[in-house]
């Protein structure tokens, strides 16, 4: 078994906690989907947010739902590089698997697929 890293991001809109708190209850539930993982597989979560995006904490929406409450989970501040996408949430999820790392399926969702367009497929 391997740790493997699974990346994903989306966007919002406005600097509001329920926006940014769907957003990123919607982003897990995607990777988690993509990759038929469940809590117990993952090592950790780090979950970035650019600088304009202060009105919460995106892990508070992760630990409230059920079977997360146990899940490492990290919020930092994303680099803020001049002209880089605005509003956006980042995700770096270390999951324990058998999965190769091209069987990995990357999750970047809104104005975020931009960011991956190689891994964009919705």
């Amino acid at each position: 078994m391997s740790v493997r890293g699974i990346r994903g991001a989306t966007t919002v809109e406005q600097n509001e906690e329920t926006v940014i708190l769907q957003a990123t209850s919607e982003l897990l539930k995607e990777i988690v989907k993509e990759n038929q993982i469940i809590p117990d597989d993952i090592c950790s979560i780090w979950i970035t947010v650019t600088h304009d995006l202060d009105a919460t904490f995106p892990a508070k929406v992760i630990r409230e739902m059920a079977g997360w409450e146990l899940v490492p989970l990290m919020c930092s501040l994303e680099v803020p590089v001049k002209g880089s996408l605005e509003k956006c949430i980042r995700f770096m999820v270390h999951v324990n698997t058998d999965k190769q790392q091209s069987e990995i399926r990357h999750v970047y969702l809104g104005r975020a697929r931009a960011l991956r367009p190689d891994f964009s497929t919705k």
